[in-house]
């Protein structure tokens, strides 16, 4: 049995019978960690990470947990945002664990196919580690939401196709995401792992680039087999997010298709994503129109703004 949002070998050969748990997890730190959200924890064990733009071009995950449960604490967990439904309504029925929204993100969650898991409402399940301050202090295990819910037992149906071995593509050995001076974003290809392994630049906007690790607090860095950048368009408003005046960030998702970056194995495969209905699968194909197959393991999509650039490193050609 294969675990149906990695591909790989279920744990004790049976997939574990409850939906996706999706957590959203803060970005947010203008320096080096320790700092405000960083170094998060529990991410190295989520299946599927998808990356999101919000309001001051500043990112937040939605950290998608099923066949492995995190042991310790996942957070910092931050609010939801509207952008959220396009994004994970493909997971049947997901709960997703989230610490306060505007009202109009609460209403249309509240109407979607999403369970919404506000922390606000289960003090149970909240606790406060130690050295962290608001805002980035609520944290949360997915086996106490797993049992919060424990009358939920369907997995989702797999979203990604896998297969061992690249189809094509073009060898690459960096990807650079400049989304803001908070999460100027670097990946870069380990061979000896066989993983992307993920940096960031803590001196963005100030001068030359400092690069470190994106390490988490288990003192693991973040690194998955797969990264997809999935470029979609955004507007913003028409709600405001915060006191400084931030709106809502908007990304039509459903009934929309763009261009697409699929990372595995050291190489680049370029083509598209489409999307139908607001609850059908998101499909990335080649310029060929033939489906990318993934590598088995964990992925992360970077849903990334089409007004910013996408730089690709490549080896030199012999």
């Amino acid at each position: 049995m294969l675990c149906p949002l990695t591909g790989t070998p279920a744990p004790g050969g049976a997939i574990p019978e409850r939906p996706a748990l999706v957590m959203k997890v803060d970005n947010y730190s203008l320096g080096p960690a320790p700092a405000e959200a960083r170094p998060q924890s529990g991410l190295s064990y989520a299946d599927v990470i998808f990356e999101e733009q919000v309001e001051g071009a500043i990112t937040r995950y939605a950290a998608v947990f099923q066949c492995r449960q995190a042991p310790g604490l996942v957070g910092p967990i931050r609010s939801a945002r509207v952008i959220d439904i396009g994004i994970l309504s493909e997971l049947d029925a997901p709960l997703l664990v989230h610490v306060g929204g505007i009202v109009p993100v609460i209403n249309r969650i509240n109407a979607s196919t999403i369970t919404n898991v506000d922390l606000g409402n289960y003090a149970n399940l909240d606790q406060y580690p130690p050295g962290r301050y608001a805002p980035y202090d609520t944290y949360t295990t997915t086996r106490a939401v797993w049992a919060q819910y424990r009358s939920r037992n369907t997995p989702p149906a797999p979203i990604f196709t896998f297969s061992k071995f690249p189809h094509g593509g073009r060898p690459a050995t960096q990807i650079h995401l400049d989304w803001s001076y908070t999460s100027d974003i670097y990946w870069r290809w380990s061979k000896q792992s066989g993983t992307w392994k993920r940096y960031y630049n803590v001196n963005s906007g100030v001068g030359a680039p400092v690069i470190q690790p994106d390490v988490l607090a288990n003192g693991v860095q973040d690194q998955v087999q797969n990264v997809i950048v999935q470029v979609v368009h955004i507007t913003y408003g028409p709600w405001l997010e915060n006191f400084e005046g931030g709106k809502e960030v908007q990304a039509k998702i459903a009934d929309s298709s763009g261009k697409a970056y699929v990372f595995r194995n050291g190489r680049m495969i370029v083509g598209r994503w489409t999307h139908g209905a607001l609850t059908s699968q998101t499909v990335f194909t080649n310029t060929a129109g033939r489906v990318i197959p993934l590598a088995p393991g964990r992925t992360w999509v970077e849903v990334f703004p089409d007004v910013d650039p996408v730089s690709v490193t490549f080896p030199p050609r012999h």
